[in-house]
């Protein structure tokens, strides 16, 4: 008689203890999911930002540039005067 009542306890824990087991996988499972789902949609929010950044930057470069030339054209039309003011003559007249 006491080893059927302790058949049927060791059935009860095992058949509860699964089901808890059960549960806290499934749990585990859909955290793990929620998880790796937000990782995901972070991933693409920082990678939108950075396209963003990539963009403007590329934009800045090329405004940066044509600054670069046009004060490259303005020193050597300054160096210009300069050497026509050290011969003693007015740049416009070239004398």
């Amino acid at each position: 008689m006491n080893d059927n009542i302790y058949t049927v306890l060791m059935t009860a824990v095992t058949v509860l203890g699964s089901a808890a087991a059960f549960r806290f996988y499934e749990k585990r499972s859909m955290r793990k999911e929620r998880d790796e789902e937000f990782i995901r949609h972070d991933c693409k929010d920082r990678i939108s930002k950075l396209e963003a950044l990539l963009v403007e930057s590329a934009r800045e470069k090329d405004e940066l540039r044509k600054m670069v030339l046009e004060l490259t054209r303005e020193v050597a039309s300054l160096r210009t005067k300069v050497e026509f003011f050290e011969r003693g003559a007015s740049p416009r007249t070239g004398l």
